[in-house]
Order: C-alpha cells, then structure tokens, then sequence
C-alpha cells in the first residue's frame, strides 16, 4: 500500500497501524481535488466545483469508513499536571466537516465518515485516557475515533476567523473511542488496545466499529 502523499509523521504513524492491524486501507492523493458530478450541488465545493479530499479510505465488510487523520501533540506530563488528564485537542475546521459530509453522502450505505485524532505523546499515556496505544518511530502515540455525524450534532465555533471548530472535552470523551480495537485473543504484542464506549449510557463493552467487525474475526 502506497504511504500517503502528505509525509506528516501522523499519517505515517496510523498508517504503520494499520498494516500491522492487517486492516486493508487505501491512501487518498491530496494533490487533486475531486470533482463534483455536474448533477451534483456544489455544497461543500468551492468555486471549482472542487472538493477537498480526505485522508484514507478504511475498508471492512459490511461498510468501511472515509478517515480524515487529525494530528495532535499532548505535552509532557509535569508536577502540577500530573494529577489530572491531559486535555485532549479535537478541533478541526468547518471545511473538514462539510467535505467529510459531502463525501459520505456520494459514497452511500456502507460508507461512514470519521475523524481520527492522532495524538503524539512524548510519555507512554495512560491505559485509562486511551485504549489505542502503540509506538511508531520511536514515538508514542494514541487514537480517538469520532463519528462525522456525532461531532457534527455537538460542535462549537472555536474560531470564527479561522474557520475552525470543536466541542466540550467532556463531549468528546463521550462520543469518541477508538477506531478498531481487535478482539482480545488477537491482541498484537506491543499494542494497548481494548474496546469502544461509542454509545451514550452504555456500561457494557461493545464492539469495534461495524466497519472492523467481521474484518478482525476473520484476520
């Protein structure tokens, strides 16, 4: 598989995840743009009638997930605060979030837009903030899932100049998880993973993402 266009060690990070997951994706090539059918209104385009592509498209049986990678870095843990979790960056801006839209609905059933956030951490984080921890590069780093349409129902205007947007910590804690956790009998060595609390007032574990599902079982 092709490494992305776009050599941000984010990118190369998730992407080594993957192939070591076995989970099959495909690289989008940043450099062009997409084109809109003629038929198709331009919501989300710009004058072009251009729309702006994401990052990977990560294939399971059943449906797959259209991956815009989100690269954060979490600061080393100090005295003061060493107490509490770290806050967890989780903005992005509102083009991602349009585009994002936009492409799920041209892909139809069996696609699900998601933003991957990415994080860099300079210390091994804690088994309790994350369930997707791995080293790439002789870096640390941890995954939080979030589904388009979820994000979308809970976001803020964090800058209206600059166009970007978030929501609450205690929102994203919520709604994210990780993006595909592998059952504990194919827990690769090396890896911290575990299952996803994608579902609200839910106690019990779930699944990995239905996109993952049958993939991870059938290996």
């Amino acid at each position: 598989m092709a490494p992305m266009q776009r050599r941000h060690h984010y990118e190369q990070a998730l992407e080594a995840y993957l192939r070591q997951r076995r989970i099959p994706y495909l690289a989008v090539h940043e450099a062009r743009k997409a084109l809109l059918p003629e038929a198709q209104p331009q919501r989300a385009a710009d004058a072009s009638g251009s729309l702006k592509n994401f990052d990977l498209v990560v294939y399971g049986h059943g449906s797959s997930l259209l991956v815009e990678v989100k690269g954060r870095r979490i600061a080393p843990r100090t005295r003061e605060s060493t107490s509490k979790p770290p806050r967890l960056e989780c903005w992005t801006t509102q083009d991602d979030i349009d585009s994002l839209s936009r492409w799920e609905c041209l892909f139809g059933p069996g696609f699900e837009a998601v933003l991957v956030f990415v994080y860099w951490c300079d210390q091994l984080p804690r088994d309790a903030l994350f369930e997707e921890i791995f080293e790439h590069a002789d870096r640390w780093y941890a995954l939080r899932t979030i589904r388009v349409s979820d994000y979308k129902s809970a976001m803020r205007v964090r800058s209206p100049r600059w166009r970007t947007v978030d929501v609450a910590p205690s929102t994203f804690d919520r709604m994210s998880g990780p993006l595909a956790p592998p059952t504990p009998n194919r827990l690769p060595e090396g890896l911290h993973v575990g299952w996803h609390p994608l579902a609200e007032g839910r106690d019990d574990p779930l699944p990995p993402l239905p996109a993952m599902d049958a993939l991870l079982k059938g290996g």
